[in-house]
């Protein structure tokens, strides 16, 4: 005599995917909130000027000069020493080199301006100055 039981009882076969979706939305959120920062490197406020779009297949080069004049070689800290030789090699290695030039809109002009004459020194000859696109 087999004993049967109520249908109440049955194992339930299914999946709960609540956590994981979850999950996947936590690390979309992440992903949104830091990736503007990730792009943009040294934290600065651009100075308003038109704007032209650079070619996104072209190797460049991004020098960032903030607020304290600090300057940077992508996300490196350099002096105004050492940033001639390591834009020398950089020129070296791809002779197509563009260069574009970030500075805070509080930051010491001359800076600036000494970065821009640097990498004419070198022979950087495809140089932009960023800003913020906003007029």
């Amino acid at each position: 005599m087999s004993r049967r039981h109520p249908p109440s009882f049955a194992p339930k076969i299914d999946m709960n995917l609540t956590s994981m979706s979850d999950l996947t939305f936590l690390l979309l959120i992440t992903f949104i909130i830091t990736f503007p920062m990730i792009e943009q490197g040294i934290p600065i406020k651009l100075p308003k000027g038109k704007t032209a779009q650079l070619d996104p297949q072209a190797e460049t080069s991004v020098v960032t000069v903030d607020r304290e004049g600090r300057v940077f070689l992508g996300e490196d800290p350099v002096s105004a020493e050492a940033l001639g030789p390591a834009l020398s090699a950089r020129l070296a290695a791809n002779p197509e080199l563009r260069l574009v030039i970030r500075g805070d809109e509080g930051a010491n002009y001359g800076k600036v301006v000494e970065v821009g004459r640097i990498a004419k020194q070198l022979g950087i000859e495809r140089m932009a100055f960023a800003t913020s696109g906003e007029e």
